[in-house]
């Protein structure tokens, strides 16, 4: 049962940075912010739960998480624009070969970089954690970019 819940926290989580609005002129355009704060909260609560840390550990801690996440933010943030300029060439049926030559190239540089930033933060939380634990919080991360990826791979229509 945790589990479950714990996947189905990664998926509305995760799904907060790659999503797109969609307006409505009721509500202010600051609603979709305040969900997306409130789902960072939410994971910051979960990797809480499930990390365990003693006090020290968490005063190492919790710097480490928080630059990671600023840097995830600017990944995704790129996800995000990557996944409009498909949904707009989609949408206006204007994806050349040469466009989508550009989305393919920009999807490799961006699953490079993201591959990058896992592999530059690993020894930073290595020096703030225990190995276990530190490989504990790297897999929880990666549970939640699985989960994202797995959503995407539902949604995202193929390639036409």
């Amino acid at each position: 049962m945790k589990r479950r819940i714990f996947c189905m926290m990664v998926l509305i989580g995760g799904l907060s940075a790659v999503a797109v609005p969609a307006r409505s002129q009721d509500k202010p355009a600051n609603n979709l912010a305040i969900v997306h704060e409130k789902l960072k909260a939410d994971k910051k609560l979960i990797v809480s739960k499930y990390m365990e840390l003693t006090e020290s550990e968490a005063t190492k801690f919790w710097p480490v998480y928080e630059e990671y996440q600023k840097d995830l933010d600017k990944l995704n943030g790129r996800l995000l624009s990557l996944l409009q300029s498909y949904a707009a060439e989609q949408r206006n049926n204007t994806l050349d070969d040469a466009k989508a030559k550009k989305l393919l190239d920009d999807w490799i540089a961006l699953d490079q970089d993201e591959a990058k930033h896992r592999k530059a933060y690993a020894p930073k939380v290595l020096q703030a954690l225990p190995a276990k634990k530190a490989a504990r919080y790297l897999q929880i991360e990666n549970e939640f970019r699985t989960m994202i990826r797995y959503d995407l791979a539902t949604t995202v229509p193929l390639v036409q």
